[in-house]
């Protein structure tokens, strides 16, 4: 589910990182400029794959309280409702989940500025560490599927939702480093985005119907 969501959310991955792909793939031999963006985006996910661990590890510290709260049962409803909202955004049909990036924009302040001391890349290593920045500009998919990752109460679990997420954003970042045009077309494709959104949504409806009725 996590991959497919980034997988089909690529339109928006683009629009939120493109800016970064296109900053990290400099005119040069096309060894350098691949070695180049597969480093940012390795940083990227890895980026990912740490907010998850982080998640997974606070939601296991918060079903230490389930004696006191229904924890377990909470975090898991909030993650397929907003699997269902995701599900709704990847088929055009709901705008929720891109309200949720302004939750993030004060910690993007604070590294925004570390980024600028990365840039202009040269070299794989520096595109690795303007990825891992990069990977924490505010997203609306990105907090969504941090939900999922809290409610798995695992920092292993956590971090393979998210390193799962990055990976299925790859793709569609990759088309735009190769100007590979076809590829962002056929994702983009409206019966491509309604079958995604639909298995999402489905994804989220059967959790919340496994939660409901015991």
């Amino acid at each position: 589910m996590a991959w497919l969501a980034g997988l089909m959310g690529g339109v928006h991955c683009v629009g939120m990182c493109g800016g970064i792909v296109a900053a990290t793939t400099v005119p040069g031999e096309a060894p350098q400029r691949t070695a180049i963006l597969l480093g940012y985006n390795l940083g990227r996910i890895a980026s990912y794959a740490l907010a998850g661990a982080l998640a997974g590890l606070i939601g296991s510290a918060a079903f230490l309280a389930e004696d006191l709260l229904p924890v377990q049962r909470i975090l898991y409803g909030l993650a397929q409702v907003m699997l269902i909202l995701v599900g709704l955004y990847l088929a055009g049909l709901n705008r929720s989940v891109v309200q949720i990036e302004r939750a993030g924009a004060w910690l993007w302040q604070r590294v925004q500025p570390w980024l600028g001391q990365v840039l202009p890349v040269r070299s794989p290593a520096q595109a690795v560490v303007a990825g891992a920045l990069w990977g924490w500009l505010p997203c609306g998919l990105v907090y969504s599927l941090l939900i999922t990752a809290l409610a798995s109460a695992s920092a292993g679990n956590g971090a393979l939702i998210m390193a799962c997420f990055g990976l299925g954003t790859l793709p569609n970042l990759l088309a735009m480093g190769w100007a590979a045009a076809r590829v962002a077309q056929f994702f983009n494709m409206p019966r491509v985005r309604w079958l995604a959104g639909l298995v999402v949504v489905l994804f989220g409806v059967s959790g919340l119907f496994h939660l409901l009725v015991p």
